[in-house]
């Protein structure tokens, strides 16, 4: 007697076009080897989603009570403050972050030293390497070597972004009626676990798919130059550059500004001009960096709202304002306006809280899909074929 294995159904690819087949075997196997990679991206974004949130709640030390804008002590008593509390300490930059947040003392260290806006006490040394800062090298650099992590998770996304595009070409019903509507839209809860998984992938992977590719592309804006060059290019961005061949932008020179001053003094004379003139939003959150070299700029940040920022470039000798200088963002072409909105559409942060929570959803759904993905491809490679006795 002979037992042989013969397959009691038709193969899953009989039917199907050349490129459905071609399709179905680049998602699967490239879905396989970007596995790893996508699921902790995604478990990763999903953490730092609410770093800022989580943070100023477990950390004590980065809040204080508000009080008058006009009792917060300009960067030159900051300064003095914290080189006699740590004399052996280079200081290279303040962050103020509001009338309620302590300063960020930027210094030569591993610790971030938090400082009291009010009486310039320091109020937490915390070390650099935290929870989300491992977090965050993970996310960008799957804990590698910066060059070597950075590469592998720059061509993950890339080959996440077309498994999207893959995935929703093999979603697509061939006919539609309401089995393959309710197939295409529903999970059926009440089905065994496989069919289960197989929903979970199929119809949660649609309906999240235009965020993950939102996810996904502004991923590969930061990761890519030719990436961010075509988009800034393509939305319009070629004008821009055609105006700033055309304009020349004279620096006005002050001369009573002609001297040598003092940095502290500038910093105080920037830091001020910041929150009283230029500043359109979020006005006590300023960023002052002390120029490295005596030839450099003074650089400032200011309009710190939602993921988005503005940098400005101030002239050491004339303290006016230079042409590199960024416009506030309301003010900016579209072209520049995406770019300079690109980390902001990409962590969720463009529209505040409710965004914040969806792209914690699409970001959990993302690490998901490799899992579920994996199950399927597991299952049917172990699937048990029926038996003929002869």
């Amino acid at each position: 007697m002979t037992t042989i294995k013969r397959r009691t159904n038709k193969p899953p690819n009989k039917g199907k076009s050349r490129f459905s087949k071609i399709n179905a075997w680049l998602h699967l196997w490239l879905g396989l080897a970007s596995g790893i990679v996508v699921f902790i991206m995604g478990i990763t974004g999903c953490i730092l989603v609410f770093e800022q949130e989580i943070k100023h709640a477990t950390s004590p030390w980065l809040n204080v009570e508000a009080q008058e804008s006009e009792k917060v002590l300009p960067p030159s008593k900051i300064y003095e403050a914290v080189s006699k509390a740590l004399p052996n300490k280079e200081i290279h930059g303040l962050w103020y972050n509001g009338l309620d947040k302590t300063i960020k003392v930027d210094v030569e260290s591993d610790s971030l030293i938090y400082v009291n806006p009010y009486n310039g006490a320091i109020t937490g040394m915390v070390d650099h390497e935290d929870f989300f800062h491992i977090m965050d090298e993970g996310h960008r650099y799957l804990w590698l070597d910066r060059d070597v992590g950075s590469q592998v998770t720059a061509w993950g996304t890339l080959i996440f972004f077309f498994l999207l595009i893959s995935g929703l070409v093999l979603w697509f019903p061939k006919k539609w009626n309401k089995t393959t509507r309710d197939a295409s839209f529903k999970i059926k809860w009440s089905a065994k676990f496989k069919r289960i998984n197989y929903d979970l992938h199929n119809v949660m992977g649609f309906y999240t798919i235009i965020l993950a590719l939102l996810i996904s592309f502004t991923g590969l804006i930061m990761s890519f130059q030719w990436v961010r060059s075509s988009t800034y290019w393509i939305s319009g961005g070629w004008a821009d550059e055609k105006d700033k061949k055309e304009q020349v932008v004279a620096v006005k020179k002050d001369t009573l500004s002609q001297k040598q001053l003092d940095k502290l003094a500038t910093a105080d004379f920037i830091w001020n001009k910041v929150r009283k003139e230029i500043a359109k939003e979020n006005k006590e959150a300023v960023i002052i960096h002390f120029p490295d070299e005596p030839e450099d700029d003074f650089y400032a940040c200011t309009d710190m709202n939602k993921g988005v920022w503005r940098d400005l470039y101030f002239d050491q000798q004339t303290l006016e304002l230079k042409p590199n200088s960024q416009k506030y963002i309301d003010d900016e072409r579209f072209s520049k306006w995406l770019m300079r909105s690109n980390y902001s559409l990409h962590i969720g942060t463009i529209g505040g809280m409710s965004t914040k929570i969806l792209y914690f959803a699409g970001s959990l759904i993302c690490a998901s899909l490799p899992v579920t993905g994996f199950y399927i491809w597991w299952g049917r490679k172990k699937k048990q074929k029926p038996t003929v006795k002869i």
